[in-house]
């Protein structure tokens, strides 16, 4: 189980060893917990943790498209770095097979059968999901498997 406290002794730790790209990253992750600590008004448990943590990860992607489109290698190069440090506090990404086989489930279980029931699917999938799996891919694999 990872908590909020093992983040902070790895950004010690970073300190300790003049790592500024890891120091830099570990800070920025611990202020987005805080403030989803403060804006949930009580500390985050593990799946709501990972869940920031995915969360800042799909942020730095996003951010290498970004600069992929202003050809700045520079910031490429960083942004990968900051993902690698993150993930390395990330479980490892579910299988395609286990995730098709959870929204399987979820779909039996809702009787969902088009599209217009994926509302219905992600409201059950998403809490068994949180923080192992983007809400994102989630919804690519409930789509596929409706039909979308």
């Amino acid at each position: 189980m990872m908590t909020k406290l093992e983040l902070e002794n790895a950004l010690k730790d970073a300190m300790r060893a003049g790592d500024d790209v890891r120091k830099s990253t570990l800070r920025m992750a611990l202020s987005a917990i805080r403030l989803a600590e403060v804006e949930k008004g009580k500390p985050l448990d593990e799946p709501g943790l990972l869940a920031v943590l995915h969360k800042e990860v799909k942020s730095r992607r996003e951010s290498i498209a970004d600069a992929q489109r202003a050809n700045r290698p520079d910031l490429i190069l960083g942004a990968e770095a900051e993902i690698a440090v993150l993930e390395g506090f990330l479980p490892k990404a579910m299988a395609a097979e286990e995730l098709e086989s959870m929204v399987r489930q979820a779909i039996a279980e809702t009787g969902a059968t088009s599209l217009r029931d994926i509302g219905q699917v992600m409201k059950l999938l998403l809490p068994r999901l949180q923080g192992l799996v983007p809400g994102d891919q989630a919804s690519q694999a409930v789509r596929k498997l409706l039909g979308g």
